[in-house]
């Protein structure tokens, strides 16, 4: 089993001074006000799919254990990640997988009953949006986005456009008609093409065993050059008291 190597990479950036942080930070949130997903982020962290760690059926570790549906060495690796408390992120990095391909594998093994339903709907449909399992109107539908109504009424005139020769996206469509603002239509643009791209963090940011021994045996050091030099400061501070008395 390989390392949480994002979580290794998060905690050496959370040791960086706050002054760095508080840049990071405004750079962060201007980015994610600029691709519509900032107060999502901040509100419902615990419906990202990201973040989310899939949990085993019984079911689930039987196949995991046995292998007796001889299946894909990928979904074998994706319930042993799970199995071991891995969320999709680290699932990710750690298979050299692009989300979109961890989706499918997430959508795969939800379907088989090899993990338990999540616990909010959003991340199953964010999964099913991002693997394609689900297109735009029916993602926005079971997201709630949209009613029954609004996406026929859309498609409808999808369809007549396409029958004048016109090729116009129903997501557009959605947006010219009022129902969708066009913030929400960019970002699900930018959560499709990126979820296609694989994420490798530079090894050169993690630091490997001997960096952090070598790191915490240079902070024992000095710890004890502290302590030695506040015992110094009391020695000198009692001996220019005593020399004070003593002066006429």
């Amino acid at each position: 089993m390989k390392k949480n190597i994002f979580k290794l990479f998060l905690n050496k950036f959370l040791a960086y001074p706050i002054w760095i942080k508080q840049v990071v930070f405004y750079r962060l949130w201007q980015n994610m006000s600029e691709n519509g997903c900032k107060d999502y982020v901040i509100n419902c962290a615990d419906k990202l799919f990201a973040m989310h760690i899939p949990t085993l059926t019984f079911q689930g570790k039987q196949e995991l254990l046995d292998k007796k549906s001889g299946l894909d060495s990928n979904i074998y690796n994706f319930l042993k990640y799970s199995h071991s408390g891995y969320s999709i992120l680290e699932t990710s990095l750690n298979m050299f997988m692009s989300i979109e391909e961890i989706s499918k594998l997430y959508i795969f093994c939800l379907e088989q009953t090899y993990i338990e339903a999540p616990e909010h709907d959003d991340i199953y449909v964010t999964a099913g949006f991002i693997s394609g399992k689900f297109p735009i109107g029916d993602y926005l539908l079971k997201k709630g986005s949209v009613t029954k109504e609004q996406l026929d009424k859309a498609l409808e005139e999808q369809e007549r456009r396409k029958q004048e020769g016109e090729r116009k996206l129903l997501g557009k469509i959605l947006v010219e008609q009022g129902i969708l603002p066009e913030d929400e239509l960019k970002l699900l643009f930018k959560l499709k093409s990126d979820s296609k791209k694989r994420f490798v963090i530079n090894p050169e940011f993690i630091p490997n065993n001997e960096e952090t021994g070598k790191l915490q045996e240079m902070e024992k050091e000095l710890n004890t050059l502290r302590e030695e030099n506040l015992a110094l400061k009391k020695t000198m501070t009692k001996i220019i008291n005593m020399v004070k008395s003593y002066d006429i």
